[in-house]
């Protein structure tokens, strides 16, 4: 029995792990339903649409809830997600059946705006960036990763350079150093934002992480030397992946430069002017990639993309696509082949 003006058990439970994810909303598995408490019960209601009642909480009187059953968490979860929130999963990890008091809980998942696998959280046709940002002076090193098809790009240069970068990619979430983050705000624009501490983007251990994440003895293969905090971001990727619990990604097996010279950039100003991704007429417009997207497959929906973000300057990988597109366009029956629609 709780002492007197003591949370309850389970209730102190609850505030117990949500204080090792203070930034998540905890979905907390109480049998057969998630339920969320005081702060995140208020936001969950909110933003879910979900009735905001009360439990007790035995001598401190009630404390907010909400909740939903356990079933319904791939539809609520988007939504949150969505909102700009993060979400830490709290799952029973015994049987309560033979628990001999308070059922044994703990996070067995984070999701996060960019660290997302469900379909129901992403885009398909859009690559789910999470970007980690290293500044140091006027530089700034930056990497940009897709968890869920394991894309893992690199790069570095002046301030405006990477502004340009994140306007044309759009990431979902940015990691950067804490203490950086209203600094990087005001220059980049509003992004989702997490804070890891500076040992994070210490470059010796991030050449040691991405060694162990690529399964390789040197970097030098990839051709990342010449961008060192480019790749202190990279790492402080692969730090936030094993702190959100999705350590060891197997289809996280390369990495590669962005090479500035090698592209047209152009800043978000341009790119809305241009309504290269999104129309000015709003939902009722259409934009440059909802009129040429014929893709077959989200690959090739979201190799698309990135050749609008990022205009290739090469003329003979210009020629080189032109030409598949001629191929195709005199080749009707492998053409039908390719895209019987």
């Amino acid at each position: 029995m709780a002492k007197k003006n003591e949370d309850t058990p389970l209730i102190k439970q609850f505030f117990e792990v949500k204080a090792q994810h203070p930034e998540a909303i905890l979905l907390y598995r109480v049998g057969d339903f998630y339920e969320t408490y005081s702060d995140d019960a208020v936001i969950a209601s909110r933003v879910l649409g979900l009735v905001q009642t009360k439990k007790s909480n035995g001598d401190k009187g009630y404390v907010a809830m909400a909740g939903f059953p356990h079933h319904a968490i791939e539809n609520y979860i988007p939504r949150l997600i969505r909102a700009g929130y993060k979400v830490a999963i709290c799952d029973q990890l015994e049987d309560p059946r033979f628990a001999k008091k308070l059922v044994k809980r703990g996070v067995t998942e984070i999701v996060t705006p960019g660290i997302s696998f469900g379909e129901n959280t992403l885009e398909v046709k859009e690559n789910n960036y999470l970007c980690g940002l290293t500044v140091e002076k006027d530089s700034c090193g930056a990497a940009f990763l897709d968890v869920s098809t394991g894309s893992f790009q690199l790069t570095e240069g002046s301030l405006d350079y990477i502004a340009t970068l994140l306007g044309s990619l759009k990431p979902r979430e940015l990691v950067v150093q804490r203490g950086f983050e209203k600094g990087l705000k005001e220059r980049f624009g509003d992004f989702y934002t997490t804070s890891l501490d500076e040992w994070a983007f210490v470059w010796d251990s991030a050449v040691e992480r991405l060694k162990r994440q690529l399964g390789v003895n040197s970097l030098k293969g990839f051709a990342v030397d010449g961008c060192p905090l480019g790749v202190c971001s990279a790492g402080a990727l692969l730090v936030y992946l094993e702190q959100t619990q999705h350590q060891g990604l197997k289809n996280i097996c390369s990495i590669s430069r962005i090479d500035s010279g090698k592209y047209l950039w152009m800043d978000r100003f341009t790119l809305r002017n241009l309504e290269v991704f999104q129309s000015a007429a709003g939902a009722d417009g259409v934009s440059l990639v909802q009129t040429i997207d014929r893709c077959s497959s989200p690959m090739g929906a979201r190799l698309l993309r990135n050749w609008l973000a990022m205009p290739i300057l090469d003329l003979k990988e210009l020629e080189r696509r032109y030409d598949c597109v001629d191929f195709l366009l005199s080749n009707a029956d492998i053409r039908a082949d390719v895209h019987p629609g």
